[in-house]
Parts: structure tokens; sequence; C-alpha cells
């Protein structure tokens, strides 16, 4: 698990410098923006009620499979706001392809570091969270299932 911690440690200095080439907030926001027009869309069959995160402003689906060989999960999710895909965009950077173990484990406190929870509205910045809170979620449902199989 050391590596993946390292890998998100990594994903999230990324970030940082990323948004630390960015002076503005407007910038920052195009910047969102951007990575939100880079999102592969998700499947229309897979934009279920099941699939869909909680607390979210906008309409976000989140979907999750483990690689019983690597046990590495691969997210996929798609939002109906551009804005919303790039903090997508921004929260699978960081947990997509890392083992159940480490994402149940992480604390993305990059988020915060970066500003976003001050650039974003309210409602925004909550669902951004609960993006994140899903993640994990589904990250320690595979753990779970695993130790108990």
């Amino acid at each position: 698990m050391s590596r993946d911690v390292n890998e998100i440690a990594a994903a999230e200095a990324e970030i940082e410098e990323d948004f630390a080439l960015f002076d503005d907030v407007r910038d920052k926001i195009e910047y969102i923006i951007d990575l939100g027009k880079d999102l592969p869309p998700l499947p229309e069959d897979l934009k279920t009620e099941g699939n869909r995160v909680r607390g979210c402003q906008s309409q976000v689906w989140l979907v999750a499979e483990l690689d019983p060989a690597t046990r590495r999960i691969a997210y996929r999710a798609d939002s109906d706001a551009v804005i919303v895909k790039g903090l997508i965009s921004l929260v699978l950077r960081l947990y997509g392809g890392r083992t159940p173990e480490a994402v149940a484990a992480s604390t993305p406190a990059v988020f915060e570091r970066v500003g976003l929870g001050r650039m974003l509205t309210p409602g925004r910045a909550n669902g951004l969270y609960s993006m994140i809170e899903r993640v994990r979620q589904l990250a320690a449902a595979y753990a779970t299932a695993e130790t108990t199989a």
C-alpha cells in the first residue's frame, strides 16, 4: 500500500503545481472547465439512480470497477455540468488506478491547499466533497469485500 500512498502524494503534488501556474481565480476555474471538457463521457446505460452521487448540485454519476489481477480500482464518472466534470477529473486523477485500501485511507487535503473550497460556490464545494466521499465509500466496499471473501 505504501506505493499507492506515494502515488497519491505525487498526484497531489502535481495538482498543486498545476494550480500554482495560475494567479487569478478565474484562470483556475477556466483550467477546471478545460479538464471537464476532456473527461470521457459515461455511457448512458451507466447513468442510473444507483450510480448517482448524492449531495451534488448537478447530476453526477460515478462507477468503479476493481481489477482482480492488479487490485486497482478504475473509476469513471460524468456530470451534466462542465465545471463539475473538471472537479471529477481532479478526483479521478488522485484516486484512479489505486488500491481500495489506499483510497479508503486517504484524506484529500490537496483540494483545500489549492483553495478549491474558497473558489467554488458552497453548493459546488459540497458536491466535490460528496464525490470524494463516494469514491472512498466504493473503495472501502471493495476492501471489505476482499477481506470477507
